[in-house]
């Protein structure tokens, strides 16, 4: 018998003080680690002139250390700044972290020209000197040795290399404050009450997703239409100078560009990517029997794109415990009981233990979405970063965050702090695999409004899922050439450009039986992803959510062998490649018929709300 939760014990909010009990304890440490950045290279860079194995796995030892603690300083400035973008010290610390990362990269330059230049039979010696390397062996190939064509030439051009990853970096932070404060906030509306209304990243989500009146929609969504189209000039320069700083990175390693640099760190081919893109646009069809299903459900003649995020049941009321945050977490552990015992013991330490941070607060500078950060360092729970409202989309992203949380914390406490990590695609597996146990369970334990309402929004979000996430990315891609366009002719690309691509690329992914605005979108402005440092990001949702869908059909099957696989899985990291992992585990390649697959699992929930709605 699983522990129930006791809702007595449930927080909502983070305490960090196992991070840092005070600000001042984690300047301390940032002046420790400098220290102790140029220690570790002062004792190991005379060893590395003659490489030996003992040599080799003492650095490997020091630099975990390193690592670790500077893992855990990050993390602290990073939660914390996204709880309040506007506040000046965690500006200031997650910056300095920033720069001491950089600087730790240019000290210890030596050890990545060395070890990315060993051939063969250098290594084999390495191993043979020292035995206890060999348990490092996946992550030195995967950190060192396949990057043999793709390294620095030498020191004075790795240490260039993290300058350029220090301003990209800062080049983030920018994008993820001015998208808080500014592209997000669209400005006020009157609703039809005569209730005046600010549209933010939070309100404007819940609006169409909560308000059943079309006109109010209709408002809210023009209301940030046409702001993002204002702010679009401002993004664009940061986004050129981001393509400009991720091109020249990749370039100096090798690669064409930035693209088929992370294709490589990703171990995907160009090929496997275009495959997926060219299955999801000659599929896109299969939608339209769930678009024709929303348009009936909604009594509309036309949708319109403020429709689409319109769930199926009301707007959620503060007193209406189906909506509550404890509630949402007893359907999602009631969700878990086909899984291990350890999804349910993980779950419990997590939302009992100051571990998630719930409710939005944007007047406070609190950033919009939300996310899990892993505590490997600790072996500790993932902390979860929240805005929660009380809709269907909420309650899909809690039971997301949390399969990320169960991942990270079975990684922490089952291999080596250097495998804690994984490739985007893999990682966000069973944060996916996590929304598909929720909405079965909701299906098949819920009255039929409500599961209607649940399954109907999962659609709406396998549509988001194959069609938008890939869709972005291919703006990144084609926005990053478009840049290097204009550049190349002395110019810079304007808002109006990128608007121009981002709508021209969403007619090959949409729908055609949705009535757009005819003007061009500016929707690409808000996307946090598109700025990140780790390029191209999105089109692993579709990949993970295409293997998702082949493992949750081997869960129905055999639920005890597969879960005994799931756990292993989850608990590997990066001590299998990715592809060898799927294959090892569950049989799974990344190919067309992954993607095949996964868009006739589409159908078949397509068939079975219409059968639900209909019965």
């Amino acid at each position: 018998m699983l522990k129930e939760l006791n809702l007595d014990e449930v927080t909502t909010e983070w305490n960090n003080s196992y991070l840092f009990s005070s600000r001042e304890d984690a300047l301390e440490k940032l002046g420790a680690l400098k220290k102790s950045s140029e220690e570790i290279n002062e004792t190991y860079r005379p060893e590395f002139e003659n490489l030996s194995g003992t040599a080799l796995i003492k650095y490997l030892k020091a630099e975990k250390e390193f690592s670790r603690s500077i893992d855990i300083l990050y993390t602290y400035a990073y939660t914390q700044l996204t709880k309040n973008v506007n506040d000046k010290f965690f500006i200031s610390l997650l910056s300095d972290s920033q720069d001491l990362i950089t600087e730790y990269k240019k000290v210890n330059a030596f050890a990545t020209v060395k070890l990315t230049s060993l051939n063969k039979g250098d290594w084999d010696r390495l191993f043979s000197e020292e035995p206890k390397l060999e348990v490092y062996r996946p992550y030195l190939e995967a950190a060192y040795i396949r990057f043999a064509e793709h390294r620095p030439a030498d020191e004075a051009q790795a240490v260039y290399l993290a300058e350029l990853e220090n301003q990209r970096m800062k080049l983030e932070t920018d994008a993820l404050s001015k998208i808080t404060n500014k592209v997000t906030m669209a400005g006020s509306i009157t609703l039809e009450s005569g209730e005046e209304f600010s549209v933010n990243s939070q309100s404007y989500s819940t609006l169409l997703s909560t308000d059943q009146s079309r006109e109010n929609r209709r408002r809210c969504y023009d209301k940030r239409f046409y702001h993002l189209i204002n702010e679009s000039d401002s993004m664009a320069s940061l986004y050129a100078e981001k393509a400009r700083l991720d091109d020249l990175a990749a370039g100096q390693l090798n690669y064409p560009d930035s693209y088929e640099a992370s294709l490589y760190g990703l171990y995907l081919t160009k090929n496997q990517v275009d495959d997926m893109n060219t299955v999801f646009k000659e599929r896109k069809p299969v939608f339209e029997a769930y678009n024709e299903f929303l348009r009936k459900k909604l009594g509309l003649e036309t949708l319109r794109p403020y429709d689409l995020m319109l769930q199926l049941t009301g707007q959620p009321d503060n007193n209406d415990n189906n909506y509550t945050y404890t509630a949402a977490l007893q359907e999602i552990q009631k969700s878990y009981s086909g899984m291990d015992s350890r999804f349910n013991e993980i779950f419990l330490k997590t939302v009992t233990g100051s571990f998630v941070d719930v409710y939005p607060a944007p007047e406070n500078g609190k950033q919009p979405g939300g996310y899990c950060y892993g505590l490997f360092a600790l072996k500790a729970p993932a902390l979860i970063f929240m805005n929660y409202n009380g809709i269907i989309s909420d309650q899909k992203t809690l039971t997301h965050e949390l399969g990320h949380g169960i991942n990270f914390y079975l990684m922490g406490n089952s291999v080596d702090y250097l495998y804690c990590t994984g490739q985007i695609y893999e990682m966000e597996v069973p944060s996916t695999f996590n929304e598909e146990l929720f909405v079965d369970y909701v299906v098949e334990n819920s009255d039929k409004e409500t599961a209607v309402a649940v399954l109907a929004q999962h659609i709406g979000e396998y549509q988001n899922y194959f069609t938008r996430q890939p869709m972005i990315t291919e703006f990144e891609y084609k926005a990053h050439q478009l840049c290097t366009e204009k550049r190349n002719e002395n110019g810079t690309v304007s808002g109006t450009e990128l608007n121009a691509l981002w709508t021209a690329l969403s007619k090959e992914y949409r729908s055609d039986s949705v009535e757009y605005y005819a003007e061009d979108s500016a929707e690409w402005t808000y996307i946090n992803h598109i700025y990140l440092t780790n390029n191209y990001y999105t089109f692993n949702y579709a990949i993970s959510k295409a293997i998702t869908l082949a493992l949750f059909k081997q869960y129905r099957k055999a639920p005890e062998t597969f879960n005994k696989n799931y756990i292993a899985y989850l608990s590997a990291g990066a001590t299998l490649p990715p592809e060898e992992k799927l294959k090892k585990y569950f049989g799974i390649e990344i190919n067309r018929q992954l993607f095949e697959d996964a868009m006739d699992v589409v159908e078949l929930r397509i068939q079975e709300l219409n059968k639900l709605e209909n019965d």
